[in-house]
């Protein structure tokens, strides 16, 4: 039985059916809001998954051409890999959904989220937000923190235009936003925030999340509804679940057998020797507690002691205010900032941070470096990229290279939103600008290392950014009604903590957020208070940064191509361009430089070699100038004649030298005087009715 529930949202009316399509799924909707919808399906496995010591969750979006009208491009003509706003947009789906099912669920679960139709207007993935938790919701699957386990999410986008909040903003109001906020909440709290913005205050998060509040609850009340009135006709069994929690009395045991060490492990704040204490523990755990029965067996004594340092880690800092190594709340760990640390790269920076290090090098190309993103709302150029690069042995650890991961794309994506604000016009800095960030250690927030990197990598290498940018990485530990909020937090402060908060910025405000957490949802006032706190860090990381570098340098790198921007007027472009190209291919055949032309006569002229560069431009200078009557040129002979000479005073504009203007003495022969291209000094005399050009050497030689 097909039920459909709306609610008027923004601009347009958010639609939720379900019962229509997909029915062999255990939960199924199709989302609409204005001509886009996205179908959007949860399934779960009969069985847990043998052996799984982690929950199975498989989150998928794909757009496809055919929503727009479209047929792919390449060679089969059929969407292939993932695209990276795909990849994106499968994270943005999974990360406030994960935290939410029952804990020790080993059953696979697979959401999808297909677009099935595109107006080029509104983004799907927000829709496809919404209706993976009312899939979720519909299906009978452990979607929740406690029974019914039922806890649906709500998600919105918010963009300020003005000093206005927009509801789902269109693509074309993102481009006058200074703010493109997605918010995902419960009816508890905020469960996930991403966010780019032009510098905006921290104020004006909360007060976005605020404005977005009532929108949140009213989609989750609809999927209530949704639920309520399917409910009763609902067919499907509730599947069989094997959970596995841990046994008390195995807690109990290793509590007892390893607290003591535990304590004194955490005050160690290196990271290795740490790990190797730990694995220690483990071993002797496992030896002790096997040593009678083997009742338990290793993955449930490794469970259960991590259960107990996750446990013992919380406690710490919420009762005794005490971090792993002894750390304050609000202390950074040790910062270094280096720049120009390679000798031939166009520009680099060496960020450290406690245990973390990024690598970052600037690459600066030429507009045919551009990225071309093909997209459901059409094709677009991208002229500045972050790659992130996570190697295995930041971590010390071996595993085959395959590629970017999702969370390699997902940081870079975070890293580049982080410094796009700040980067300069096209037009004022002409460049294709990549920055690779390369993850030589990790222990907690490589992504907001990379931004730091990344910072100091584009001012070396010339890049006048605007300001620069620093991030940090917020924890958050809350019991009850005790609150801890940890400054620039480890891997293992993340992994144990309730929520993951990523804040980047210039002095002016943010420029980019981050946020999972990890329960039912935090209130606007803890985001207001790690909102500030984050600042705080900010600003003295980027006071350290600084010392390296201050601002950016005044040229780039000798190793860098040489890049010169020029306007022409629209009719001089066939000119330029020539019959078929004939005169471009010229000009790059002749002095090894590339041309790019725009139709607002916007010529871009790129070299590695400064002399090319300079000959290139002349060469287009000369094909674009009116020729002057009164102004010396130098010409080239192309033609000798018995009345006189024919010779090119600019490219492709011939003028003659009639044999009276070859000197102020008798000439009889042409050839006496002239030869074939000869270069001479000309003076041009003047222009007649049909735009032929007469030249004079005797007057140009003439002394005033």
């Amino acid at each position: 039985m097909s039920e459909k529930i709306e609610l008027k949202l923004g601009q347009e009316n958010l639609i939720i059916e379900t019962g229509e399509v997909a029915k062999q799924a255990d939960g199924a909707v199709t989302v609409t809001y204005a001509g886009t919808v996205v179908l959007v399906t949860a399934v779960i496995s009969d069985q847990p998954k043998k052996d799984a010591d982690f929950f199975p969750l498989f989150v998928e979006y794909q757009e496809k051409t055919y929503a727009a009208g479209r047929i792919p491009g390449g060679f089969f003509k059929r969407e292939g890999r993932p695209s990276e706003k795909e990849i994106l947009s499968a994270r943005m789906i999974d990360r406030p959904i994960r935290p939410l099912f029952v804990k020790n669920i080993y059953n696979e679960v697979q959401v999808m989220a297909i677009v099935l139709s595109s107006d080029g207007e509104n983004d799907p993935d927000v829709l496809a937000m919404v209706g993976a938790s009312a899939a979720l919701v519909l299906a009978n699957i452990p979607f929740g923190a406690e029974p019914p386990f039922t806890t649906p999410v709500g998600a919105v986008r918010v963009g300020k235009i003005g000093e206005q909040f927009v509801i789902n903003p269109t693509y074309a109001q993102l481009d006058e936003s200074s703010l493109d906020l997605v918010i995902a909440a419960t009816g508890e709290g905020v469960v996930m925030l991403e966010a780019g913005a032009n510098e905006v205050a921290e104020d004006v998060i909360v007060a976005a999340i605020s404005f977005a509040q009532q929108k949140l609850n009213e989609i989750i009340e609809l999927q209530k509804q949704l639920q309520q009135k399917v409910k009763p006709h609902s067919t499907r069994s509730p599947r069989q679940l094997e959970l596995k929690p841990l046994a008390e009395e195995l807690l109990q045991e290793v509590r007892k057998l390893a607290l003591s060490e535990i304590e004194q492990i955490f005050q160690i704040s290196n990271k290795e020797k740490r790990l190797e204490k730990t694995a220690l523990v483990t071993k002797r755990l496992i030896e002790q507690l096997n040593a009678e029965d083997g009742v338990y067996s290793e993955q449930e004594i490794e469970n259960a002691l991590n259960e107990v340092i996750k446990q013992q880690v919380r406690k710490l800092v919420i009762e005794k205010k005490l971090r792993i190594g002894q750390r304050r709340y609000d202390e950074i760990r040790p910062i270094s900032s280096k720049v120009g640390v390679l000798p031939r790269t166009h520009g680099s920076g060496l960020f450290t941070r406690g245990e973390t290090q990024s690598l970052s090098v600037t690459t600066l190309g030429s507009r045919s470096d551009e990225q071309m993103v093909e997209a459901l709302e059409g094709e677009m150029f991208k002229n500045f990229m972050l790659h992130y690069s996570f190697p295995p042995f930041s971590v010390g650890e071996i595993r085959p290279i395959r590629g970017p991961g999702r969370r390699e794309i997902g940081h870079g994506a975070l890293a580049e939103r982080a410094l796009k604000p700040v980067m300069p016009a096209k037009d004022d800095f002409p460049y294709t600008v990549r920055v690779v960030s390369e993850i030589l250690e990790s222990n907690g927030s490589s992504s907001m290392a990379t931004v730091c990197a990344g910072t100091l990598a584009l001012m070396d290498a010339g890049v006048p950014i605007k300001a620069p940018v620093s991030g940090i990485a917020m924890g958050l530990i809350k019991e009850g009604e005790q609150l801890a909020i940890l400054t620039d937090i480890l891997g293992l402060e993340d992994h144990f903590g309730d929520s993951d908060f990523k804040v980047t910025g210039t002095e002016a405000g943010i420029t980019a957020i981050q946020v999972d957490v990890k329960n039912v949802g935090i209130d606007a006032e803890i985001i207001r208070q790690i909102l500030s706190a984050a600042r705080k860090a900010r600003l003295a990381i980027l006071q350290q940064m600084t010392q390296a570098i201050q601002k950016p340098r005044t040229s780039v790198s000798k190793y860098a191509p040489k890049i010169q921007v020029t306007r022409i007027d629209t009719t001089k472009i066939g000119d330029v361009i020539g019959p078929g190209g004939k005169t471009i291919r010229k000009i790059i055949q002749q002095t090894g430089a590339t041309i790019d032309i725009d139709d607002d006569g916007r010529v871009v002229v790129c070299s590695p070699d400064q002399k090319a560069l300079d000959a290139a431009m002349d060469y287009i200078k000369g094909l674009t100038e009116e020729p002057e009557v009164g102004k010396i040129y130098q010409a080239k002979v192309k033609k000798i004649t018995n009345f006189g000479a024919f010779c090119e005073f600019l490219p492709n504009k011939d003028g003659l030298v009639h044999v009276s203007e070859l000197s102020d003495k008798f000439v009889k022969n042409v050839e006496d005087v002239l030869e074939l291209d000869q270069i001479v000094t000309v003076k041009l005399i003047a222009i007649d009715e049909q735009g032929r050009v007469n030249l004079s050497i005797k007057q140009a030689n003439k002394k005033e």
